[in-house]
């Protein structure tokens, strides 16, 4: 194998400066991904598009390209963005919790002397939150398992903020050894995420999701690098064409509560979303005069007309993270009251409604999403030391003399790089 194959060199595109829509596209798509996974569960998603996978090698691949700075700095400024977002999330689900009668200490999942402490994990994520599986009645106005559906997808925020704190160390391997990096964590999840070695508890959901998304995590270096791009396409996508029928053929033996969704299953997980990266990754449209590289500010050709809402979801990307399950489940009261309206009283109207239940709930939380990004949305500037805005979609409404407004497009402003 060529030297060339063996140590990554950064080349001329990695280098310039701006924002690799491509990227920022995939960013969109997996957080759309999350929020219809979360609303009608369907398994086949996480097969379709294994958005945490996705997330995780962005992410990747955008703190490679900042660590040519001080590692303490960018390691600080990834946390100091990540934190206000959560706190003021943590302070409504806390507000909600407490106000529904939920002791920490007397509850038997996470009661203690030292339960109180676990509080913590909502101002700094460096372990899973504790929450109560029920509380309040089926027939309150949120159903009884909304702390679940509201806290449970804060280990993404766990597992982003230990990569963060590993990356420097793993970049440093990663130039010495990349190809042994580079699937470490799939050497790994065969020993944890097999059953093979169980390590219980907290500390063990930690090490396999570490696991898990390891590896897709350190693509991002390979990309960001050029590694990947200088591996040849037909071995590239034959390997991992390879490694996802593996996932597949893992998962078919061990499927879980919920049939084929990967989430069940930590294999399964780890080599699909490794190989399905590495395609995404290898038919990047990008490059120096690329259409989505980094000097292409837009989507090309028919895609601009999303362009807009790409820019909202990456500058948003925390807050519709955190929030959506919440504002999933805030969605059943909101149709519930359609039920009280006079032509309800129709056997076939109400019939109608049932049937469309999951419908209505899906058209919506995207509103309610609107609403909750104008509201506490511009946090995330503020963690970014960034003017406040309430629609950061890249178009500013400025004042011309005469007294019209006319529309500027704004370079895109979100995870500094």
């Amino acid at each position: 194998m060529s030297r060339s194959l063996l140590i990554p060199e950064a080349p001329a595109a990695a280098r310039e400066p701006g924002r690799d829509r491509y990227l920022d596209v995939l960013r969109s798509l997996a957080l759309v991904r999350v929020v219809v996974y979360h609303l009608f569960g369907w398994a086949w998603l996480t097969i379709a598009f294994p958005s945490m996978g996705v997330m995780f090698a962005l992410a990747g691949s955008l703190m490679a390209r900042s660590l040519d700075r001080p590692a303490w700095d960018v390691i600080k400024g990834r946390v100091r963005r990540l934190l206000p977002p959560l706190w003021v999330f943590g302070a409504v689900v806390l507000c909600l919790l407490l106000a529904g009668g939920w002791n920490v200490s007397e509850d038997p999942d996470h009661g203690g002397a030292w339960s109180p402490l676990a509080l913590l994990t909502y101002v700094v994520p460096v372990g899973a939150p504790p929450f109560p599986w029920h509380l309040g009645d089926e027939a309150g106005l949120l159903e009884d398992t909304w702390p679940v559906q509201a806290a449970g997808p804060l280990w993404y925020l766990r597992a982003y903020l230990w990569f963060v704190i590993a990356s420097p160390l793993l970049l440093w391997a990663f130039r010495r050894a990349p190809w042994v990096t580079l699937f470490a964590p799939l050497a790994l999840t065969s020993v944890v995420g097999t059953g093979l070695v169980t390590i219980p508890g907290e500390v063990g959901d930690a090490v396999t999701d570490f696991a898990v998304y390891g590896g897709c995590w350190v693509l991002g270096f390979a990309h960001q690098s050029g590694l990947l791009a200088r591996v040849p396409r037909y071995l590239a996508v034959s390997g991992a064409s390879l490694l996802m029928a593996f996932g597949l053929w893992w998962a078919s033996g061990h499927l879980g509560p919920d049939g084929w969704d990967l989430n069940d299953i930590p294999a399964a997980q780890a080599a699909w979303s490794f190989g399905f990266v590495v395609i995404l990754l290898q038919y990047a449209p990008t490059g120096p005069s690329g259409p989505w590289g980094p000097s292409g500010p837009r989507q090309p050709g028919r895609f601009a007309r999303w362009d807009r809402l790409v820019t909202l979801s990456n500058n948003r990307a925390v807050t519709v993270y955190l929030w959506h399950n919440l504002l999933i489940t805030a969605t059943v009261p909101v149709i519930d009251m359609a039920y009280d309206l006079p032509f309800m009283a129709d056997a076939r109207w109400d019939a109608a409604l049932d049937a469309t239940y999951g419908l209505w709930m899906a058209v919506l939380v995207w509103p309610l999403l609107g609403l909750t990004i104008v509201a506490v949305g511009w946090v995330e500037d503020l963690a970014a030391g960034r003017r406040p805005r309430l629609w950061p979609d890249g178009v500013e409404v400025s004042r011309r003399k005469g007294g019209r407004s006319s529309r500027s497009r704004r370079g895109f402003s979100g995870e500094a790089d």
